[in-house]
Formats: structure tokens, C-alpha cells, sequence
């Protein structure tokens, strides 16, 4: 027997019919959203307590045997795909509130939980968790890739809205990190270095989160304007002038073509901007009023505002879908997702380049963007029997990594690195990879967390 083997062999002693190594249940596990090859893993663990990880992953250290965390598996860079074999540890049974603590406007959760499914939890309390990548992703997950999403330029990031965790290391020890404190200055912060590791460094068991109120008032917008350029410029005086902006998305010509067939809209086929305002009745009438005189300025227009629920949601719906949109839009072609994120001052550059490429090497693709934040997104499609196709879809995702580090931005603001960016940590990190590489041998001197992911180990 090889070494995963008898890993499996002893991992089913201890969770007895909560391991599956049948072929359709792991081919399961070793699809992707993206281009990735198929990539399953030899088994899948479905514990449902932190000392069946502990087992779990003393097992596996002892036979060297791969560990791949599973939240939802919404990741977009093959975090969850298992290269070279192993076991798969599915968290999704660890999914409950454990505490809510209303008065310290903090939850304390397991990694499995859903994102939508903890606020419909905190709806009678009048709070929220406000981190939305879109995707109902695990808690869990998105805190180990470090979301962000459509509110970031409000709410922060994970990085922001983790306080502290529970972590099994590579030896199966498990430890705790942070408090329910809002700031501490005691040591280092061990809490931030768990969050965006991707499950190389262990696995998160359970989290320590912050909630925010419920706004007393919300207001959404919409309106389109003659080019990307123009509408980056109105954003960026936006954010000079200080207006505390909930939401702000751009949203290309070829995402709006895809979202009004995929939605059932009619906005024009050009670029435009969906935003949200949260505040006092006051304060978002002024908010928004102030917005709609700055876009005016830079020629966008006409503004369609609501201050209706049921409108707020079909936007959002509409944006959050934005990714299957264009999917359906080009049906039978391959699906390429990337992100980049620079200084605000230069992403309407950024964002024109990847433009450009795009007709320059005639690639599909459509380009969204966090503009609040400088992150944009492009969505390219190939054609899967064509390896050419691909080529040139990684390549323009290569070309927008090194324009984002020439201007001091970074090769991902939230899809995080997985297999497919590590080409590019070198190029961004310099000499600090090499404290990088120590880390990941230090916490993981087996290499079985997750490996093929973030850091190349041998």
C-alpha cells in the first residue's frame, strides 16, 4: 500500500462512513469553474467537529499523505483541486452559529457556514456580516482565500472583519488566535497571517467575525455612461470628496449585453456604474444627490435611483450573476476568470490596456470591476479543443498582472493565488518570498497542506 492508502485505511477506522473514495464522489471534488484540468482527490472527509480534523489531519501527517481543505469550492484559482492526490477535507457539516453576540456586534461561526445563510441567521438582530464576494461562498473559505467582493470599499475586506480563529496545524495540534477584542497589540498577528493562506499553513475550524448594523436607510443607482474611462474618473472624484460609497461596480458593455439576456433587462449596451448608498434617510439622499452632480460632470446619466428592496435586490441579483451571464452569452466556450488591483488613480488606465488587448488579440472578454477599490475582473472564453485559445486568454492574464505591479498594484485584489497565479509571487514578493517559503516549511515541514498552492515546495 502507498502512503495515501493507508492513510485512507486509517482515516475510516476513526470516521467510519463519514469518508467516501468512491470515483463519483471524488471526481466530484476535482472539478473546477475554470480552466484548470480535472484534478480529484484519492478521498473525501466529511467531519463534523474540530477533533475529527485533528484526527484527520495527525493521520495524514504521519503517512504524508495530502490535505486539500473544501468550503464550497467557489474558489476561481484550482485552490481546491488536489494534484497530487490525497484527501479532501470537506468542512460543509461544520456549518453553525455557534454565538451571537449582539452587544459586541460579533458572531462566532464554523467554517462551513454560508455566507446567505448567516444573514438570514442575524436577520431578527438587526445586523449583518457585510463581506459579499457574490458567490455563497463558505465562511471558512473565504476567509482563507481573503475575500472581498462588491461592499469592500465600505466594509473592508476578510482581513478586516476576522477577529480571531480556531486553526488544526499540519501536526493535527490545533490552536486559537486573536480575541473578541476590536484591536490588540500583543504579539503577532497570527489571525492575519491564517487569513489568505489558502489552507497551505492549516485549517480553519471555527472564526471570530464582526457584524455591522443594519443601515437605516439604502439607496441603489444606476447609470451608463459613453466610456470605462469617463466613468472611473466620476468614481475617483467620488472618493477625493469623501462620499461614503456602500457599493460601487463598473460594469462593461459586454457584461451589460450578457446580464440583460441573462436577467431579463434593457439597460444600454455601454459602460455603466450600479451603486448603493447606506445611511440615514438624510445622509443617503445626500450621498446619492452629490453622486448624481459628480456623474452629471463627467457626462453619465440618465440616473435611475431606487430606494425600493425588491429593486435593490433585482440589481444585485443582476450583478452577482454577472459571471453566468456572460458564461451563456458565449455557450460552449471556456471560462477564464482573473483580477488585478492597482491605485485607483490608475485603473481607468488599467482597464482601457486590458481593453485594447482584448481587440488587439481577439479575445472574448468582458471586463467588471470594484472600482471603489481598484479591482477589476476580466472574463475571458476559449474554445476548450483549442490550446491556442487558452495561450492567449493566460497570456492577456499575464499582461495585466505585470501592467498592475509596474503601477504598484498587485497580481490579485480577491481571487487570491492557488495554482494558477504562483508564476507571478516571485515578481511581486522579491526577497520576501524567501520569508515566505520559511513560513510555509515552518508550519508545514511535510508539505501536506494543500500543496501545488500559493508557494512552489518541492
Amino acid at each position: 500500500m502507498n502512503n495515501i492508502t493507508l492513510a485512507i485505511k486509517d482515516i475510516r477506522k476513526v470516521l467510519e462512513d463519514k469518508i467516501s473514495t468512491s470515483k463519483a464522489t471524488c471526481d466530484v471534488y476535482g472539478e473546477n469553474e475554470t480552466y484548470f484540468d480535472h484534478m480529484p482527490p484519492d478521498a473525501v472527509a466529511y467531519p463534523e467537529t474540530t477533533v475529527e480534523v485533528s484526527q484527520i489531519v495527525k493521520i495524514c501527517a504521519k503517512h504524508d499523505c495530502p490535505i486539500i481543505p473544501w468550503g464550497v469550492g467557489t474558489s476561481l484559482e484550482g485552490h481546491s483541486l488536489a494534484p497530487r492526490g490525497g484527501v479532501t477535507i470537506d468542512l460543509s457539516r461544520m456549518n453553525q452559529v455557534l454565538e451571537i453576540k449582539s452587544e459586541d456586534l460579533l458572531a462566532i461561526v464554523q467554517p462551513g457556514l454560508a455566507r446567505e445563510k448567516l444573514n438570514e441567521d442575524l436577520r431578527a438582530t438587526g445586523l449583518f456580516f457585510p463581506v459579499d464576494p457574490g458567490a455563497n461562498a463558505s465562511i471558512g473559505g473565504m476567509a482563507a482565500t481573503r475575500a472581498s467582493g462588491t461592499t469592500a470599499v465600505r466594509y473592508g475586506t476578510m482581513r478586516e472583519n476576522v477577529l480571531a480563529l480556531e486553526v488544526v496545524l499540519a501536526d493535527g495540534s490545533v490552536i486559537r488566535t486573536g480575541s473578541q477584542a476590536k484591536k490588540s497589540s500583543a504579539g503577532y498577528d497570527l489571525t492575519k497571517l491564517f487569513v489568505g493562506s489558502e489552507g497551505t499553513l492549516g485549517i480553519i475550524t471555527e472564526l471570530t467575525i464582526s457584524l455591522k448594523g443594519k443601515p437605516e436607510a439604502v439607496a441603489a443607482g444606476v447609470c451608463e455612461f459613453t466610456s470605462v474611462k469617463a466613468a472611473v474618473n466620476a468614481v475617483i472624484s467620488a472618493i477625493q470628496l469623501g462620499i461614503p460609497m456602500a457599493r460601487i461596480e463598473l460594469i462593461d458593455e459586454v457584461s451589460i449585453r450578457a446580464i440583460n439576456a441573462y436577467s431579463k433587462l434593457n439597460y444600454p449596451e455601454k459602460p455603466h456604474l450600479f451603486m448603493e448608498f447606506h445611511g440615514s434617510d438624510i445622509g443617503v439622499k445626500d450621498q446619492s444627490g452629490t453622486m448624481e452632480e459628480i456623474i452629471e460632470e463627467f457626462g453619465g446619466g440618465p440616473f435611475r435611483w431606487s430606494m425600493r428592496p425588491e429593486d435593490q435586490t433585482k440589481l444585485w441579483a443582476a450583478r452577482h450573476q454577472a459571471y453566468y451571464a456572460t458564461k451563456a452569452l458565449f455557450p460552449g466556450k471556456q471560462g477564464m476568470s482573473t483580477d488585478v488591483c492597482v491605485p485607483i488613480s490608475e485603473l481607468a488606465k488599467a482597464i482601457t490596456d486590458t481593453q485594447h488587448d482584448l481587440e488587439k488579440f481577439n479575445v472574448i472578454g468582458a471586463i467588471i470591476g470594484h472600482v471603489g477599490d481598484g479591482n477589476f475582473h476580466t472574463l475571458m472564453f476559449s474554445d476548450p479543443n483549442d490550446s491556442k485559445d487558452l495561450e492567449l486568454n493566460q497570456m492577456i492574464a499575464d499582461r495585466m498582472a505585470k501592467r498592475a505591479l509596474e503601477v504598484g498594484g498587485t497580481i490579485t485584489g480577491e481571487h487570491g493565488i492557488g495554482m494558477g497565479k504562483i508564476k507571478h509571487m516571485a515578481r511581486e514578493h522579491g526577497d520576501a518570498m524567501s520569508l515566505m517559503v520559511n513560513l510555509k516549511r515552518s508550519f508545514d515541514p511535510k508539505n501536506i497542506m494543500n500543496p501545488g498552492k500559493m508557494l512552489n515546495i518541492n
